[in-house]
């Protein structure tokens, strides 16, 4: 029974070993997940940061660099750090606007606050509404505006 190659293996047209260090991270069924990183690291580069990474930590480290890899693929100049830039630049527009638009509440609940008809002393707000009774709103601090 022969093995299937692993996507390096294939990749070199070479038998696949069964202890080939390649084959858990880059899988026959995905060519294409070896070829963007062997481009931008090389196959003796990869198999060196596999080898000296922990077994628990080699999973994350090949998608890590897969990820990488690929992003640099499409962005030759910035790669990954085009993405971060771009998510952190998002992140501040949108922390602006809600602190604008924090404002604007604050803003008008203050200024509803002063237009607000408010009893004096010994004046009930049946007498304030000119005799309607609004049962169980309260004008000085309505909840539902």
């Amino acid at each position: 029974m022969t093995l299937p190659r692993c996507a390096v293996c294939k990749y070199f047209r070479r038998r696949c070993p069964s202890n080939c260090v390649f084959a858990p991270y880059f899988p026959n069924d995905n060519p294409q997940r070896f070829v963007f990183v062997h481009k931008i690291y090389g196959a003796s580069n990869i198999a060196k940061m596999i080898e000296e990474t922990p077994m628990h930590l080699r999973a994350d480290a090949m998608d890590s660099l897969y990820y990488e890899a690929k992003c640099r693929m499409q962005d030759p100049v910035y790669g990954c750090a085009g993405i971060i830039s771009s998510l952190h630049q998002q992140i501040q527009i949108a922390q602006s606007q809600l602190a604008k638009a924090q404002a604007e509440i604050a803003f008008l609940d203050a200024n509803f606050a002063l237009d607000a008809p408010r009893p004096k002393p010994g004046q009930s707000l049946l007498q304030l509404n000119n005799g309607v009774d609004y049962g169980l709103d309260d004008l000085v601090s309505p909840w539902f505006y």
